[in-house]
């Protein structure tokens, strides 16, 4: 059977790959019959007859409004009308008697009430003997109109083509507002914006019975939207105000039970990637097969950028020589709840490679990967997408701004078996050239500050 998804007119990049990921998660074998970014309109073929699996295949999508059985499509009307009657006739006993509503959907155009009640009348071979119900009917039909750009403004007469079906479903357009930053006790001004956090979490597949981990959790933003769908958290982040709280008792564990969250809740720590207690998988050596060593579903992450202020990790530069006494003093007060711990500058491109390699030894097979990534939108400044053969790149989405985006890259583990030896002995080989000064670590820092522009 074939539908139509109407998405929100947000976020393009993000729309069918969420759409897709719960595809996976739902176990729904979906083809993409015909979509495009310009449009919010995207048709699908379910090999189920049944619209319980159209529905279960929205029903947690942030960027879907609604689904529906696509009962015909044509570039004109009486185009729209044949398709009507040749794909949908044997349907129409169904809903003879029936409380139904009609309604028009015209895509980057407009339309008059009085034209808009024209086009319904236009149905009126459907054989519906039922109520018109304009407040909770029991069916709900849609015209979808795609219309041309400033169709409007140019006095476009027509649409680019037309869609009728019947509504089946709805995504989870109303979470986003439930997880509302403004509403939530505990935030930072890096905290991740609700209705993305929640993307994320949908293309990471979070659900029930699985273990997800956010490696610099601050606030809390992604554990919140994982636990929303049903997954166990974890989350660790080199400051651990979060964590502790402070006056107000302002921490993570505050946000969870906002929610109703708690029981979601598994530990959360003050940590950094590359001092982790997390045990993490030998790779090539098949451990982890038996559950031991690697054990996230998934990990999600909003990694810092470093444009405020620069990247560190827990150490010291030099801990053999100059820096050996805080080596000392941190052994002696390691126990002390107001001792600080030194740290070291860190470089960017080490922290990408670092996530995909803890990714790597802790996720499970086809475990899921969801990081953000910042960019230039100059080509000869981008930074490359990392790589790890162990870590395969499922979906690429880019949220642009002026200069510069930040793309969700979101990866998934492979089997030991399907990884090519060599591709990692020559990753363990590569020498890093990590450089001494901020903008030496961090390449999208000298480029945010020089705004972007080429140097010559």
């Amino acid at each position: 059977m074939d539908y139509i998804i109407r998405f929100s007119q947000s976020h393009e990049s993000f729309r069918l790959p969420e759409v897709q990921a719960l595809a996976t998660l739902e176990g729904i074998d979906m083809k993409v019959l015909s979509y495009s970014p310009e449009t919010p309109f995207c048709i699908i073929r379910l090999p189920s007859a049944s619209s319980a699996d159209a529905a279960r295949l929205v029903k947690r999508a942030i960027l879907v409004q609604t689904i529906s059985e696509l009962w015909g499509s044509g570039i004109t009307m009486p185009e729209l009308h044949a398709s009507v009657r040749a794909n949908s006739s044997h349907l129409w006993p169904q809903y003879r008697t029936t409380s139904f509503k009609f309604w028009v959907d015209s895509y980057q155009g407009a339309r008059t009430n009085s034209k808009r009640l024209a086009l319904i009348k236009e149905f009126a071979y459907l054989p519906f003997d039922g109520e018109v119900r304009m407040s909770n009917p029991e069916e709900e039909f849609s015209l979808f109109e795609d219309w041309p750009d400033q169709a409007v403004p140019l006095g476009i007469p027509d649409p680019k083509c037309y869609h009728m079906g019947r509504r089946v479903g709805y995504g989870a357009r109303d979470l986003p507002q439930k997880l509302d930053l403004k509403k939530r006790r505990y935030i930072s001004t890096t905290s991740m914006d609700s209705e993305l956090a929640l993307i994320t979490a949908n293309l990471a597949l979070a659900a029930p019975g699985k273990m997800i981990y956010d490696p610099f959790v601050g606030t809390g933003s992604f554990p919140i939207a994982c636990g929303l769908f049903g997954a166990l958290t974890f989350g660790s982040d080199i400051d651990g105000r979060s964590v502790r709280g402070d006056e107000k008792k302002r921490t993570i564990k505050a946000n969870f039970d906002q929610y109703g969250l708690v029981e979601r809740m598994g530990a959360f720590f003050t940590a950094d990637l590359t001092n982790s207690p997390i045990r993490r998988a030998e790779l090539g050596t098949g451990e982890g097969k038996d559950g031991r060593g690697r054990t996230f579903d998934a990990i999600l992450c909003d990694p810092p950028y470093g444009v405020r202020e620069g990247l560190v990790v827990l150490g010291v530069r030099d801990p053999e020589g100059k820096d050996a006494w805080r080596v000392r003093v941190g052994k002696e007060m390691k126990a002390d709840p107001t001792y600080i711990p030194p740290k070291k500058p860190y470089s960017f491109m080490a922290m990408l490679d670092d996530i995909l390699q803890f990714s790597a030894q802790t996720l499970v097979d086809y475990g899921r990967l969801s990081f953000w990534m910042p960019t230039a939108n100059d080509e000869e400044q981008e930074i490359a997408i990392p790589t790890h053969p162990y870590m395969e790149v499922v979906v690429v989405c880019t949220q642009p701004f002026n200069k510069w985006s930040r793309r969700l890259i979101t990866y998934q583990r492979l089997p030991d078996a399907k990884v090519d030896p060599n591709a990692m002995k020559e990753r363990t080989e590569r020498a890093r050239d990590l450089g001494v000064t901020a903008d030496e670590l961090n390449p999208f820092r000298r480029g945010y500050f020089t705004k972007f522009e080429t140097q010559p």
